[in-house]
């Protein structure tokens, strides 16, 4: 396939419509504001993504987490060619419920992560709304928090990089029982329910490729 043009990856627009894979009761999305909220509760979380698989560009949205005591919770915006696929490729902003003033980055190719790495925020992620982009090129991955690069990857000689068409995906969900709680820590729920808020959520304007693959 013949790539256009790179800067042309990085044109953006707001996405128009979205698919939720679960639990779409705790799901609502306005296209009139470019906004969808997330809500976790005795039902558990939900799951939103875009319609259609792109392949490179930038993904950005301005996200408010939830507020009071997250412990046990994962909250999150990430690009993956699909969710559960153990060969999938995925790039990650991951919020973990334990401390609201971090994020992990982190990405897969061909379901091998291991990349993970931490971020000081230098703010609490509930106490307003941030903007959190991922720009994806071929050669580099690229994650910014309001306009600050805070981590690039580059491709490497004999190095595997994302190169699946990927959804861009949104979910909340109780991960306490990862590594014991020691990654997000143990579920508390003491302020239920949570709330998750994503808005001015943009995508690609000319790389979304159909895919022959199962979706």
């Amino acid at each position: 396939m013949a790539m256009a043009d790179p800067a042309l990856h990085h044109q953006i627009q707001p996405i128009k419509e979205i698919a939720i894979d679960y639990t779409p009761e705790a799901c609502t999305h306005c296209p009139v504001s470019n906004s969808i909220t997330l809500t976790f509760d005795h039902r558990g979380g939900a799951r939103w993504r875009s319609t259609t698989r792109f392949l490179y560009g930038t993904f950005t949205s301005l996200i408010q987490c939830p507020k009071g005591n997250t412990s046990g919770l994962n909250f999150n915006i990430y690009l993956s060619s699909l969710e559960g696929d153990k060969s999938q490729d995925e790039i990650d902003f991951e919020f973990l419920g334990k401390d609201k003033t971090i994020v992990q980055t982190n990405y897969y190719t061909t379901g091998t992560g291991n990349r993970e790495q931490i971020h000081d925020l230098g703010f609490d992620c509930s106490d307003g709304f941030h903007e959190y982009t991922i720009k994806w090129n071929p050669d580099s991955i690229e994650w910014v928090i309001d306009g600050k690069v805070v981590r690039k990857a580059e491709k490497k000689e004999g190095e595997a990089a994302p190169e699946k068409p990927m959804f861009l995906y949104a979910s909340v969900w109780d991960a306490s029982y990862i590594a014991e709680g020691q990654w997000t820590g143990p579920y508390i729920g003491c302020d239920v329910p949570y709330v998750c808020l994503y808005k001015d959520i943009q995508v690609p304007v000319s790389t979304a490729v159909e895919c022959s693959c199962d979706s």
